[in-house]
């Protein structure tokens, strides 16, 4: 082979091991955003609309807990249709790590978690500025805030974590973060 072909092979080849290489360390869609997957991982939810909390371990011993998922899935339900979804694990360590730094101790209070079609179509029908395909409906977004903390920090802190879209909406007070691609708004 010509050295010529060999140099432009070895470069093409370094490119792509630097374009993985970046992609794997930036938080980008499939790429883990716990590095350590020996840890516990635990969440603390209130769903505002059912009143329904829970404190759960859904991850430990290296794997997902099945029955503890599930139990959160329901949690995240739509409560206006009563139809969930398995949600997106991401999104679970998502919350993991920003629960992690706002305080291990806060709960979230949950404004929405999965939207079924039906319900996504009927909130942007009454102007509540709702995507039409919002990642709700896919179970890759949730609508958060924590009590005693201030929503520009959550925000802060989620930014921080480069893990997907973060909206600030002040005027509801919540937060939406999700696992699609990285992006902000509000």
């Amino acid at each position: 082979m010509p050295h010529r072909i060999l140099q432009n092979r070895r470069a093409f080849i370094k490119t792509l091991a630097g374009t993985a290489a970046g992609l794997a360390g930036s938080g980008a869609i499939g790429a883990p955003l716990i590095k350590n997957p020996g840890l516990e991982r635990k969440l603390t939810l209130n769903n505002m609309h059912t009143g329904e909390k829970m404190t759960a371990v859904y991850w430990a011993d290296g794997h997902y807990m099945p029955q503890v998922l599930q139990e959160v899935d329901h949690l995240l339900r739509d409560h206006r249709t009563d139809t969930s979804i398995q949600m997106d694990r991401q999104l679970f360590d998502l919350l993991y790590l920003l629960q992690r730094d706002v305080g291990l101790h806060k709960e979230f209070q949950v404004i929405s978690g999965y939207r079924s079609p039906e319900t996504n179509e009927m909130l942007r029908k009454q102007g509540q500025g709702v995507a039409k395909k919002s990642y709700h409906m896919q179970g890759k977004a949730i609508d958060i805030r924590v009590p005693g903390i201030a929503l520009r920090d959550v925000q802060r802190m989620a930014l921080k974590l480069k893990a997907g879209g973060v909206g600030f909406y002040s005027r509801s007070n919540f937060l939406h973060v999700d696992v699609g691609p990285l992006r902000h708004w509000g």
